[in-house]
């Protein structure tokens, strides 16, 4: 069974900083292609960033180029998302997902709630 535990969302101010977590297992993490999406009430699901399995290869949402960086270890099936920068817009419960952008979605977990105030 897949399990994708999230971590390490918070509330942080405008300009701050989190790095998310996401412990995976039920599958081979280090074939698997991985992407972060997020949810807010106002704007529905959206993709943030997705890492090919050899984590050479990056891409992300425009709206988050420059501020946001995805990364995995492999060695310790984990996932990460080190977000920089923080907009009050990047307010969602982040996610995350098996897959590229097209077929990213959450996969029943809790996801980790981030909420950028001041």
């Amino acid at each position: 069974e897949v399990q994708l535990v999230e971590s390490g969302g918070g509330l942080v101010q405008p300009g701050g900083s989190l790095r998310l977590s996401c412990g995976a297992s039920g599958f081979t993490f280090s074939s698997t292609f991985m992407s972060w999406v997020r949810q807010s009430p106002g704007k529905g699901l959206e993709w943030v960033s997705g890492i090919n399995s050899g984590g050479v290869i990056t891409s992300y949402a425009d709206s988050v180029k420059g501020r946001f960086t995805i990364s995995r270890d492999n060695a310790k099936n984990m996932l990460y998302l080190q977000m920089n920068s923080l907009k009050p817009e990047d307010t969602a419960v982040y996610y995350c997902a098996l897959g590229p952008r097209s077929v990213a979605k959450p996969n029943g977990g809790q996801g980790t709630q981030v909420t950028v105030s001041s």
